[in-house]
């Protein structure tokens, strides 16, 4: 038996090529990978590859809350100002509460690197006791807006959006995520912070 809760996280890559085979998808790789190094808990992933569609994205993210029971969703893609970027409209159609938060740091982070950031549109939203963030759509994006940037010491300089994810889903009432600090640390208040568990 694992000291650590195990958690179960909805990851939807939102493509239409490459739900249709026109090329290979690398979002749903580049969550796995990132999820893995970064929580101690033991993961049960629910995939989803789907096209550009705002009742279908809708349905699939009511599906991984509502009957899968994933307390994290996380998609990528479909975040821009193109006729076909509706991820975040399709989000907000199924939230019961906005956390704007996500997305605005997620757009100070990105603009540390290209101008082109304010055009990303993601959001963030909680429905029941799921917590759902949609993401940029390329590996290296997802991982710095996770992450966060460091200095040439380690030291943060502009704190990643997952630090604030298991206390968010702490309250939310969802299983107690533990993060590898090496990868991002998780921020909770003292008050917050339950003693490790014997295995």
């Amino acid at each position: 038996m694992s000291a650590f809760d195990p958690v179960t996280i909805g990851i939807v890559s939102i493509s239409d090529r490459a739900s249709q085979g026109v090329y290979e998808d690398k979002g749903l790789p580049a969550l796995r990978d990132w999820l893995g190094r970064a929580l101690k808990n033991p993961i049960t992933f629910v995939e989803r590859l789907i096209p550009d569609e705002r009742e279908r994205i809708s349905a699939t993210l009511i599906e991984l809350a509502d009957q899968a029971g994933c307390s994290l969703i996380l998609t990528t893609g479909g975040t821009g100002p193109a006729p076909r970027d509706v991820t975040p409209e399709a989000t907000l159609a199924v939230a019961d509460k906005e956390m704007p938060g996500f997305g605005e740091q997620m757009r100070q982070i990105s603009l540390r690197f290209v101008p082109t950031a304010i055009l990303s549109r993601q959001v963030a939203v909680i429905r029941g006791s799921s917590l759902i963030i949609n993401l940029p759509g390329q590996p290296k994006s997802i991982a710095e807006t996770l992450e966060g940037l460091r200095d040439g010491d380690g030291k943060p300089v502009v704190h990643g959006i997952f630090a604030a994810v298991p206390y968010c889903i702490d309250l939310i009432g969802g299983p107690y995520l533990e993060t590898d600090d090496a990868v991002c640390a998780a921020f909770r208040p003292k008050s917050a912070v339950r003693p490790p568990r014997a295995p």
